[in-house]
């Protein structure tokens, strides 16, 4: 489809309930109209980490108002938008359902094409929106759910080059904050401690780290964490330091060289192309981890591309956009549409469009 669309894109597929309106211009630009977040943290702080059913309780309480929000924020109405856009998957699937359902009733209450969004796809996509990046490029999804190497060779278009085969890194750090005795979410605690602490005190593991293959693995250094915790207990101050710094070197030496690996593939299978570089998800705004990974583009000459923050983590306006690169394709879902706990990125192409 040619011509400018105005897309309302809803998110609940962990604990952020989300709704964002995004235009796309003719040109392909992207525009975020507006872009309303509501964090769970608090609700979930006390247990450690998200509670799926307390999740799904608080996007059904506050969804409806969320949306509204969103479209006061734009200036707009049902009526003006060109389609509604929500996640379909993966995620938890109770979250999931609300935001989908919601999606479906109001496109068959305004007649507006529905749009069900792969999660992973719209932080894939995100980049085009804030950057206008160009296919193909390689991303790095780094978040509490996912560790992935994918690239991206446009939209429907992705294969999966390497993922975690036990822990993601947010969620790692999320298990080692919780086993150190720290708040949730982890990944700002440990790096908040680690940055008063001494890295080379602890000898922790680089699991896989010798292998050619892209994959992760988080479980070991986690593991390597606790044994070394018991063999000071009781832990100092001084020791959660060290613990958090030497926890994040192993994990920062671990992704830089997966990267630096996967940069390579990618020169190789696009000889005539700038290396393009997207890191996205909330385990991206650590700073020794962004660091690592501006030296490891800049080593192989790629450009490196990471969204603000706030679009890094789960948003609305990455569904939008993801919605609204789908539609521009002509591609559009019945209301048959499930939603789905798990969905493989390489399961999103536009034939399966309706």
């Amino acid at each position: 489809m040619d011509g400018t669309s105005l897309i309302l894109g809803i998110e609940t597929s962990c604990d952020e309930t989300a709704a964002a309106v995004v235009r796309r211009w003719p040109d392909g630009r992207g525009e975020i109209v507006s872009n309303v977040v509501r964090s769970q943290l608090a609700e979930h702080a006390v247990f450690g980490g998200v509670v799926p059913e307390l999740a799904a309780r608080a996007h059904v309480a506050h969804l409806d108002r969320i949306i509204r929000a969103a479209l006061d924020e734009a200036g707009v109405e049902f009526s003006d938008l060109s389609a509604i856009a929500a996640t379909a998957g993966p995620g938890l699937i109770g979250g999931v359902l609300v935001g989908l359902t919601t999606a479906k009733a109001i496109a068959a209450a305004t007649g507006k094409p529905l749009i069900a969004v792969n999660h992973l796809e719209a932080h894939a996509l995100t980049a085009r929106l804030t950057d206008g990046v160009q296919f193909p490029y390689l991303m790095l999804l780094v978040s509490g759910g996912h560790s992935q190497f994918v690239l991206v060779e446009g939209v429907g278009r992705h294969t999966l080059w390497g993922t975690t085969i036990d822990d993601a890194l947010g969620e790692a750090f999320d298990k080692a904050a919780k086993l150190l005795g720290l708040g949730y979410p982890g990944g700002p605690e440990v790096e908040r401690w680690a940055a008063k602490g001494d890295e080379t005190r602890f000898a922790l593991p680089r699991p896989l780290l010798r292998e050619k293959r892209l994959d992760f693995s988080f479980s070991g250094l986690k593991t390597a964490l606790r044994l070394a915790a018991e063999s000071v207990a009781p832990v100092s101050d001084t020791d959660i330091a060290d613990l958090c710094a030497s926890f994040q070197k192993a994990v920062t030496d671990i992704v830089a060289a997966r990267s630096a690996a996967a940069l390579e593939r990618f020169g190789n299978a696009f000889p005539d192309v700038t290396p393009r570089f997207v890191v996205a998800g909330g385990v991206a705004a650590n700073e020794a981890i962004g660091a690592a990974l501006r030296a490891v583009a800049e080593q192989a000459g790629a450009e490196l591309i990471v969204p603000p923050p706030a679009l890094c983590t789960d948003n609305g306006a990455m569904v939008a956009w993801a919605g609204a690169e789908r539609f521009a394709l002509g591609a559009t879902d019945g209301f048959d549409v499930a939603a789905r706990p798990r969905w493989p990125l390489a399961d999103t192409p536009l034939e399966r469009a309706s």
